[in-house]
C-alpha cells in the first residue's frame, strides 16, 4: 500500500519528531492516522479494509449510544489523538474519558491533543496488525493511567481485557463483554464483531446442504 505523507516546508526530515512538528504533520495529513512514540518516532497507520472499518464503526456506535445515555463522560472515535503522560501521542480505535478528567482540561487543551490518557480504550485488530504491537500499546495505556482496556482480535476470536494493576484476562469468543465498574451498565455486543464476514457465513451455510 502506497501512503503519501505531506511534510510542511518548515519541518526538517528527522527520525525524531517533536510534539510541535507532530501537530503540523497531523494538520497537513488529516486523512491519515498518525501516532508518536514517547521517544519521538512517527508511526503512520494505514487505512483499514472495509470489513475492519465496518466492525470498528459498530463498536464505536455502541460506545457512543451508551455514553450519550449515561452522561458520565465522553466517547471518542479513532481519529482522536491523546497525548499521554509519557509524551507519546496515541489514537485508540474507540475510547472514553470521564467528565471529571475531561473537565480538568482547559478549553484549549480539549481542542488539541488532550494531554490525558483515556479511562477506557479499545483496540480492534485488523488483518494487517501485529498482535504484539497492539498488546504493547495496551500496556502503554495502562502505564499511563488507563483503567480498563479491550484488545479485540477477530482473527483468533479472542478478547484480551486489560485492567489497572491486574493480570491480563483472555476471553475465547465471547458473545458480549461488560464495562464493569468503569463503564457502568455498558455491554458491548460482539456477535457481529468476532463473527466471520457475511459473505463467508453465506458460503458456509450453503455448504451445509
Amino acid at each position: 500500500m502506497s501512503i503519501t505523507l505531506h511534510i510542511p516546508e518548515d519541518i526538517k526530515i528527522n527520525p525524531i519528531v517533536t510534539e510541535a512538528d507532530f501537530l503540523k504533520l497531523a494538520i497537513e495529513n488529516q486523512d491519515l492516522r498518525l501516532e508518536r512514540s514517547h521517544t519521538g518516532e512517527l508511526t503512520i497507520i494505514p487505512p483499514t479494509g472495509g470489513e475492519t472499518g465496518n466492525k470498528n464503526l459498530k463498536i464505536a456506535a455502541q460506545l457512543l449510544i451508551w455514553s450519550e445515555q449515561n452522561q458520565s463522560g465522553l466517547a471518542f472515535d479513532s481519529s482522536t489523538g491523546f497525548r499521554l503522560p509519557n509524551r507519546s501521542i496515541k489514537s485508540p480505535d474507540a475510547s472514553w474519558v470521564s467528565n471529571q478528567k475531561w473537565n480538568s482540561l482547559t478549553l484549549e487543551q480539549q481542542k488539541k491533543f488532550p494531554p490525558i490518557c483515556p479511562d477506557f480504550a479499545i483496540e480492534l485488530r485488523s488483518p494487517t496488525d501485529n498482535l504484539k504491537t497492539l498488546q504493547d500499546k495496551m500496556i502503554e495505556y495502562l502505564d499511563n493511567g488507563l483503567l480498563l482496556g479491550w484488545l479485540i482480535d477477530p482473527i483468533n476470536k479472542k478478547v484480551e481485557i486489560y485492567r489497572k494493576e491486574q493480570e491480563k484476562e483472555v476471553l475465547d469468543n465471547p458473545a458480549s463483554i461488560s464495562g464493569e465498574q468503569v463503564l457502568l451498565d455498558f455491554v458491548l455486543d460482539l456477535s457481529r464483531i468476532l463473527s466471520a464476514p457475511r459473505s463467508l457465513e453465506t458460503r458456509l451455510q450453503a455448504s451445509d446442504f
